[in-house]
């Protein structure tokens, strides 16, 4: 058997071909991540005598391209976690070294020692690929947009202090929110209160309509007696008035790119067989649904609980040693953060609405009456819905597969 060991990086990749008990097939040699040079590795891989399995490790998106292209040529190719290969060590060599040569023979004999627990790579259907960029670039964009809007509320303090309290309209579906589309134009309370009270309230009348926001006459009285009322640090002139617009269109563009990619989620979230059974899960939502969708991908690819549970990284850390019972560890988190971020946000709506008939939020209580500080117990409610989570999707698979292999009657 041959073991093909593969030490990516951006654009290029060390490769070593060992068998066992040492024979070396290839010395470490490099090739680039282009049409030529994997053609010729393909080539060298389907010309070894004996089984061959090629083993890579997970770098973010650098291995796709490589591993997709010899899967596709009919060639064995598993992709493999970091941590177990960094825990595999450096069998009987205490030097520490770290070379890409050094890496790929340590992947290749990584291969031959655990060459029966090798699991195939799948290439992810296009679908499932596309909702995970999305749901990455989801969630990159957010922290931008928290940003823009604790930066437009710091601002309006010395302009029109606490303009954001006076609405209480949810964010629309298309990103846009009232108070920030509202200092747009009145950027300073003085744009407000040098107007006389009917004038402003003509004025009002008219942006709620040119915005089409609802037209209240009593909320128009309380925005005007507000703004009489405040103290501002910063005078009302064109350098101000920059200022503020700059930030709130900014704020606008950035919402208005997140409500865009919201949809995009939810669409192709629709798209997948299991949509309906993540959806009716209690806490999760449109987006939560499409998160745990694009952050997990295909159930299939977890053989068991244990398994999509590690992945998630809210296992309990197993840790004995002598009089130490290993007790009381705190979780791996050596799965996906994206996905824990998820689970937590999920866990917080059980803990808000207590909804006293649902199992997790029973199991929640149960370890909060033990004295179970808050992120222990929330980790455990995370363990306890993907246990959940596995079993109903896995059933929706297995209940969709007879039908996608049934033979075609077409002529």
């Amino acid at each position: 058997m041959n073991a093909v060991g593969i030490d990516v990086s951006k654009g290029k990749s060390m490769v070593a071909i060992l068998r066992p008990l040492g024979e070396v097939v290839q010395t470490p040699m490099e090739i680039k991540h282009n049409k030529m040079d994997l053609k010729q590795l393909a080539d060298l891989i389907l010309a070894l005598e004996g089984d061959t399995k090629v083993i890579m490790e997970a770098t973010g998106r650098y291995h796709e391209s490589v591993a997709s292209y010899l899967h596709e040529c009919g060639i064995f190719v598993s992709v493999v976690n970091p941590i177990a290969i960094h825990n595999a060590g450096n069998g009987v060599s205490v030097r520490k070294t770290k070379t890409d040569r050094k890496d790929a023979i340590k992947i290749a004999k990584f291969g031959l020692d655990n060459w029966v627990d090798l699991r195939e790579y799948t290439v992810m259907d296009t679908i499932r690929q596309q909702l995970k960029l999305f749901s990455r670039q989801y969630d990159l964009y957010m922290k931008t947009v928290v940003a823009l809007e604790n930066n437009l509320m710091s601002m309006c303090e010395k302009t029109f202090p606490g303009v954001e309290d006076l609405f209480s309209s949810p964010e629309r579906g298309d990103g846009h929110t009232k108070w920030v589309d509202f200092v747009v134009t009145f950027w300073h309370s003085d744009c407000v209160s040098n107007m006389s009270k009917n004038a402003f309230i003509k004025r009002y009348q008219k942006w709620c309509k040119r915005n089409r926001y609802n037209f209240s006459e009593k909320k128009a009285t309380e925005i005007y007696q507000e703004s009489i009322n405040h103290i501002t640090t910063l005078p009302k002139n064109e350098n101000t008035k920059a200022l503020i617009q700059i930030a709130a269109k900014e704020l606008i563009a950035a919402s208005e790119n997140i409500a865009a990619i919201r949809k995009e989620m939810t669409r192709l979230a629709k798209q997948l067989p299991e949509y309906d059974v993540v959806r009716s899960m209690y806490g999760v939502g449109d987006i939560t649904a499409a998160q745990l969708m694009a952050e997990i991908g295909d159930i299939r690819n977890f053989k068991t609980r244990r398994s999509i549970v590690a992945f998630a990284g809210v296992d309990p850390s197993i840790d004995q040693s002598g009089k130490d019972d290993g007790k009381g560890k705190p979780s791996t988190k050596r799965g996906s953060p994206h996905l824990r971020k998820t689970l937590f946000q999920i866990m917080s709506t059980y803990v808000k609405v207590k909804p006293a008939d649902e199992p997790i939020y029973q199991f929640l209580e149960k370890k909060k009456d033990e004295g179970k500080p808050y992120y222990v117990y929330m980790s455990a409610g995370a363990n306890k819905f993907l246990r959940i989570y596995f079993a109903r999707v896995k059933e929706c698979m297995a209940a969709i597969e007879p039908q996608s292999q049934e033979p075609s009657t077409d002529g």
